[in-house]
């Protein structure tokens, strides 16, 4: 079994590493982006070298994440963990972090925190840099190319504090929930899923859960509902949460 979320991502590369593992729909901007288990992985070694080697974090530090389910959340949230930092996913600055990365519509809320480096992403289509950047902020899209598409680090201990805040749990509690919410939402092996980030905004729901159960994800913001029927055929969903 896996016991911390790294090894839970590495599984559901390997099992089919060209096969869609997360696409993205946002009905408002009409932006779509289909990540292989291949392509995420780049993006999360990538960013987890520019944690360890940009930031110089390390085992037992934490970072900051004020972003909203988005495929580019994903790819953070894996590269925190796979580089043994715990990620806070809290609205309040409940205590210092190393890092913190947030869109440039949270930078007030984000002023707040006791921090070292801050990154901002407009996540946008294409992955596109920010046109402009707030004051005191790096952009993730641009400093992230920048670092290797492995990641060699030491590997992360089931005991390792995976998540920060709102709650604290280490990665194999972590697994624990996330393996029970795939059974409660009716999410198994194989499922292709369907979720409503406005519906299911918590974590677990949107990434872990399926990414445990060795599901794949179609994550959809701003949900037209009248292009429900038609994307549920397109992405061949079999599981449906809005």
């Amino acid at each position: 079994m896996n016991n911390t979320i790294p090894q839970a991502f590495a599984e559901a590369v390997r099992r089919d590493p060209a096969a869609p593992l997360l696409t993205w729909y946002d009905d408002a901007t009409g932006d779509r982006t289909e990540l292989s288990g291949v392509t995420l992985e780049n993006w999360v070694s990538k960013t987890a070298n520019l944690l360890i080697d940009g930031v110089g974090l390390g085992h037992g530090d934490t970072v900051a994440l004020l972003l909203p389910p988005h495929w580019q959340t994903a790819a953070l949230l894996l590269g925190v963990s796979v580089a043994g930092v715990a990620a806070d996913l809290g609205d309040d600055a409940a205590h210092p972090v190393e890092a913190l990365f947030t869109t440039p519509d949270r930078v007030d809320a984000a002023a707040g925190w006791p921090t070292g480096d801050r990154y901002a992403t407009g996540l946008l289509p294409l992955a596109m840099p920010l046109r402009t950047l707030p004051e005191g902020y790096s952009d993730y899209v641009t400093e992230v190319r920048n670092h290797g598409d492995h990641y060699r680090g030491a590997p992360v201990a089931p005991a390792d504090l995976a998540l920060a805040g709102p709650y604290e749990l280490c990665h194999s509690e972590a697994i624990e929930a996330a393996v029970a919410r795939a059974a409660e939402l009716g999410i198994g092996a194989g499922d292709r899923v369907l979720i409503d980030t406005a519906a299911h905004p918590d974590l677990t729901d949107w990434l872990l859960a399926p990414l445990v159960a060795g599901a794949s994800v179609v994550l959809c913001a701003n949900l037209d509902r009248s292009k429900l029927e038609a994307r549920s055929t397109t992405e061949k969903v079999s599981v449906t949460l809005v």
